[in-house]
């Protein structure tokens, strides 16, 4: 087992500068982590500051940046972490803030592989099969649902086996939202369409609520298992998952042309009824 050092000042400072990266590029992610309270918020945070920043490289329109750099940023951006979490000292300080909370949590190189694989998927796939989709879902979203498990759960090994699959139905939940929201930047400025034989161009509600009913069941796994977790972590995952259940909502309402061009959102008005909602302990 990996030996886990005390809290540094250099942790610290790498765990703020992770927190100012989630603080730039997040909104909906950022109402909800602030229901958790420390040290599960910043851990939250610093796990998904090094989503973001893999994403970046990957997702970035920059044109000076070639496939060819984009591979070799995340290639080195994955030996990075995996030194770190064997280590624990990285000079990349989003590097840093994730391998400390990654030691101190128990979260290993089985979770973090599958991450970059499914990166480095976005890097040459441009449309999946039902096994990659299921594969490239596992790795960019499932896997995150894990992680963010070890954190609420501490060492409660058997609380982690008996929650995980309702985590990763969460995950999934979110990831397969978030493609339909972005069915034209995926399509038209990135080249990619996740799902298995969907044509933007084709999009019909019949295909959308077909989608939409596969989510539904997965928010309704992921809710009972949302039911079983600690106070606080339940509160804000709550919050999430109210969210992605109004975004969910408002897709089904949404005729798929719209959706083809527009991307749907919820509005902050009712996103803090949802999150009040949330803190009362009402779905």
């Amino acid at each position: 087992m990996t030996a886990v050092r005390p809290v540094s000042r250099y942790d610290r400072v790498a765990a703020a500068s992770a927190a100012e990266v989630i603080g730039r590029y997040s909104t909906s992610f950022g109402w909800a982590v602030r229901l958790l309270a420390e040290p599960t918020r910043s851990e939250i945070r610093s796990l998904y500051a090094l989503v973001r920043v893999a994403d970046e490289i990957v997702d970035d329109p920059d044109p000076g940046l070639s496939p060819q750099l984009r591979s070799e940023l995340l290639e080195e951006l994955e030996a990075d972490t995996l030194r770190a979490l064997q280590h624990g000292r990285s000079a990349n300080l989003v590097v840093q803030a994730f391998a400390s909370v990654a030691r101190r949590r128990g979260i290993g190189p089985e979770l973090i592989r599958p991450f970059f694989a499914s990166m480095r998927a976005d890097l040459g796939l441009r449309t999946h099969d039902d096994e990659s989709l299921d594969d490239y879902v596992y790795g960019s979203a499932e896997v995150i649902g894990l992680m963010c498990l070890h954190c609420f759960l501490g060492a409660d090994g058997g609380a982690y086996e008996r929650l995980a699959p309702g985590a990763q139905r969460l995950g999934a939940a979110f990831q397969k939202i978030n493609f339909l929201r972005d069915l034209a930047d995926d399509h038209d400025l990135l080249g990619r369409t996740y799902f298995p034989g969907l044509d933007p161009e084709a999009f019909t509600d019949s295909r959308r609520d077909e989608l939409l009913d596969d989510i539904d069941a997965d928010l309704a796994v992921a809710a009972e298992a949302i039911a079983q977790l600690p106070p606080d972590s339940r509160r804000a995952v709550s919050a999430a998952h109210g969210l992605f259940v109004e975004l969910s909502r408002r897709l089904r309402r949404t005729p798929a042309a719209q959706i083809r061009r527009t991307r749907i959102r919820v509005p902050d008005a009712r996103k803090a009824v949802i999150i009040v909602r949330a803190l009362g302990g009402r779905p």
